[in-house]
């Protein structure tokens, strides 16, 4: 049976949105949630980066566009981003290391929005995920990306685990599928 639940999907196709949508309907039921999720950062209409934003309201940068010149200090890349990795890990490492903090017997729900290349770098990040996934008081709905180029290790991990159920978010789909995330996500609780 499932114990987490992932959405996968082209870039831009709706995953954000459809998990904003279930976080809404989760609270609404009662579900306790925590996390995180990621959203453009947009200057003038062109996407200029990303940011990640807690459920506590808590924002920042993961990445912003970087100038092609070199740079004498370690950056971390992803295309035309330099990934903020100090910032991401502020942000998201307290909220997921809260786990198994409070002594609620209830199931928390965390959303993990996205585990994608720019977050895979922090290696502390990766530990945190592999954490909430073995924990047995836990349920993740995240977001991850489609099988594309190299294998990303902890994606590829997720992905092959018995206790995940993946839905693939498409142009048909993402408009009727929010109810069959949510059920599954509370099914996940049980």
């Amino acid at each position: 049976m499932a114990k987490h639940v992932f959405l996968t999907g082209a870039p831009g196709i709706g995953k954000t949105t459809l998990i904003q949508k279930a976080i809404e309907a989760l609270k609404s039921s009662g579900v306790t949630i925590d996390g995180f999720y990621t959203q453009e950062v947009r200057e003038s209409g062109r996407r200029i980066g990303f940011d990640v934003v807690t459920l506590s309201g808590r924002q920042g940068a993961l990445s912003r566009l970087g100038s092609d010149s070199s740079s004498t200090k370690r950056e971390y890349r992803v295309g035309q981003y330099v990934v903020d990795l100090v910032s991401f890990e502020q942000l998201v490492l307290p909220v997921l290391r809260n786990v198994d903090l409070d002594g609620d017997t209830e199931k928390k729900v965390y959303i993990i929005d996205e585990i994608g290349k720019m977050e895979l770098f922090s290696q502390s990040f990766i530990q945190a995920v592999r954490q909430i996934l073995t924990s047995s008081r836990t349920t993740i709905l995240g977001t991850i990306p489609i099988p594309k180029g190299k294998p990303l290790g902890l994606v590829e991990e997720i992905r092959s685990r018995k206790d995940v159920k993946v839905f693939n978010v498409t142009r048909e789909n993402r408009d009727n599928i929010l109810q069959d995330i949510v059920t599954t996500v509370q099914n996940c609780r049980k």
